[in-house]
């Protein structure tokens, strides 16, 4: 985190400098706004957070309820959206406050005797290596909370509007820069005066959940079906004589269903999700008239011969489970794409819902809105042409559907009779084995685009895969010799970063293909550091480049580095020193074989602003680099 580049600024450095607010209108709300978000759930939240960091965006965010959740929904945090939260600034907060899952332990019936469970197996949760970040479990309110905390320590102060609700829209293609008029509901039942009120916005966001109004109004529908089955969840402090339950747990019982065990943050809470009973096609869960209490008794029956004994309900439910996914994830006609910018998205549990027992409803979600949110951002700002917003349909979209199918499989397998000891290891756990990378969120790979490129030169970094999100590994920070990760150089917002894999030569070898890289970057017209320096910004604004160097950081003397590794910012003109980084030599292998970076001739690795990577290229195809960049942004230069 780097401060005081324009002076001292004395306090939290979390908290930003407040910008003057947008105009407000008579009934306190504004009436023309950049960008309307339906929804405060965790899809919407992420998307604020991301706006909420630039004064000229305009954003308002609405909330039928009456103030933040307090408890009760999701409560599994992927590596991935652990990875994500890292570029929010809140990750190490996150993983303080939550449950780490470090083994998940399975148990079926005991062969010398059904009626009773018994543990056959036990796995580590994560695979090694995979991620840098833990798989963790925490109140979804409280994910919320960090979210808002964002909002609110932002430049904008951007807080919730809530007590108000997207009735419907229109949308007149036609209609100037505010395209969008949008027809807000008073939700309060003791508001006095107009209940109504006419918003006017360049793009809305429905994240208003499985019933939104956003979808509806743009035409949009679920499409599945259902697996008729109910399933209780409950949160609770209990005794029991279950040995993991403050594991994560797989019980598959003889006749009496299935159970998932999900220890919870502050040592004592348990969330339990109860497989109740098989619905018929023309049944819903609310015609059984299921309390509390069936839960508590279905669960007390899987655990057998264990006890358990409840002393607090914090929040249950009963769902049945639905695997539907929407036509649309835009405003944009079948007939119309690729001809027009869309206005309107959808995202989260609005375009797609599924089971919470594979852990993704919350993280595909908030992976929704941080596809999108750069993307709105780069179009608001200027900085690219509002057809780039197509690719969010195009991304996301497949992404839902390979979760989707995930979740049907992972749902069969979990209600599923066991196998009973007809393999050495049980069904469900190499079923969970197998989806391993899956329920870590790191399987999304996007395919060729007009922000990603193709995999020509794939071999010059072969474990970093084009497309998927880039994979950080340790490095130490020139400058102060601070061992760090690389990922984590990456924040939240527009920019792109440059990763530029030295090759095996000296650091200050002006004779190098990564001399004459770094040449280029900082002198060609085309480069988008020379345009933001002539502009008068800093040369990072749009394009964050950072080097990483073969040699230990007691072998590269810094004053020998290439200028625009040293590069001048803010009104002072002061020196960034947390562009250059070394191999860390108490790691073996280091990042050059972790990441199979080709030593021989390095690597640009060019990553996107949601961390996903977007092209690789040897040093010397800048010419490449640049017409890439260049088909995404368009129009001014500014931040």
């Amino acid at each position: 985190m780097q401060y005081h580049l324009n002076g001292f600024v004395p306090g939290d450095p979390d908290i930003a400098p407040a910008r003057p607010a947008h105009n407000v209108g008579e009934n306190g709300l504004r009436s023309y706004v950049d960008v309307i978000i339906a929804g405060c759930g965790p899809a919407g939240l992420c998307l604020a957070a991301q706006l909420a960091r630039y004064p000229n965006i305009s954003t308002m965010i609405v909330e039928p309820k009456s103030g933040p959740m307090e408890k009760g929904q999701a409560d599994g945090i992927s590596v991935r959206s652990m990875e994500m939260f890292q570029t929010f600034g809140f990750a190490e907060k996150l993983s303080r406050e939550s449950v780490w899952i470090n083994e998940t332990t399975f148990w079926t019936p005991n062969p010398s005797d059904p009626s009773k469970i018994a543990r056959v197996g036990r796995v580590q949760d994560v695979e090694e290596g995979i991620s840098e970040m833990p798989h963790v479990l925490i109140n979804q309110a409280r994910i919320h909370d960090m979210f808002l905390d964002v909002m609110k320590n932002a430049p904008t102060r951007l807080e919730p509007d809530y007590n108000l609700k997207i009735a419907d829209l229109e949308i007149d293609p036609n209609g100037g820069d505010y395209p969008v008029t949008v027809l807000l509901e008073r939700t309060h039942k003791n508001s006095k005066g107009e209940r109504e009120v006419v918003v006017h916005a360049k793009y809305v966001v429905g994240c208003d959940g499985a019933r939104s109004t956003v979808r509806r109004a743009i035409g949009g529908k679920l499409l599945g079906d259902a697996a008729h089955q109910a399933w209780g969840v409950m949160d609770i402090l209990a005794n029991t004589d279950f040995p993991d339950i403050r594991m994560k747990s797989i019980i598959q019982s003889q006749n009496n269903g299935s159970i998932l065990v999900l220890p919870r943050e502050g040592g004592y809470l348990v969330r339990l999700y109860v497989e109740m009973d098989k619905l018929s096609k023309t049944e819903r869960v609310a015609d059984r008239g299921l309390s509390e209490q069936d839960i508590i008794a279905k669960a007390q029956r899987i655990l057998h011969p264990h006890s358990l004994d409840v002393k607090e309900v914090v929040w249950w439910s009963i769902y049945e489970i639905g695997h539907r996914l929407t036509d649309r994830f835009d405003d944009v006609p079948q007939d119309q794409i690729n001809t027009r910018a869309p206005r309107v998205f959808v995202a989260g549990d609005a375009c797609h819902t599924h089971s919470p027992k594979a852990g993704q409803g919350m993280n595909v979600s908030m992976g929704d809105t941080f596809n999108l949110g750069w993307k709105l951002i780069s179009v608001l700002e200027g900085h690219s042409d509002p057809m780039l917003l197509a690719t969010y349909s195009e991304e996301r979209r497949a992404t839902a559907k390979a979760l989707i199918d995930f979740d049907h499989q992972w749902s069969r397998a979990v209600s599923a009779k066991s196998d009973d000891g007809q393999d050495e290891t049980p069904m469900i756990q190499r079923k969970f084995v197998e989806g391993g990378r899956f329920t870590a969120g790191l399987t999304v790979c996007y395919e060729p685009s007009a922000i990603t490129g193709n995999n020509d030169h794939q071999s010059l970094a072969a474990d970093l895969p084009l497309g998927e999100r880039f994979h950080s590994a340790p490095v130490v920070r020139l400058a102060d010799a601070k061992p760090m990760e690389l990922g984590h150089a990456i924040e939240v917002g527009h920019r792109w970063t440059l990763f530029a894999f030295a090759p095996d030569v000296a650091p200050g070898d002006t004779t190098s293909a990564m001399w004459f890289m770094l040449d280029t970057l900082q002198n060609d017209p085309a480069s988008p550091i020379k345009r933001c320096i002539e502009a008068g910004q800093n040369p990072d604004s749009l394009l964050d480049l950072r080097a990483i160097f073969q040699q230990g950081f007691r072998d590269i003397a810094w004053e020998s580095l290439h200028p625009a590794l040293r590069p001048a910012k803010g009104k002072y003109g002061l020196t960034d020193y947390e562009k250059v980084f070394c191999t860390d030599g108490t790691v073996n292998p280091d990042i050059y074989d972790l990441r199979g970076i080709d030593r021989g001739q390095g690597a640009l690795i060019l990553v996107r602003p949601d961390q996903y990577i977007s092209q690789i290229l040897p040093l010397s195809q800048t010419d490449v680099l640049f017409s890439h960049l260049n088909s995404v942004w368009s129009g001014k230069i500014g931040v």
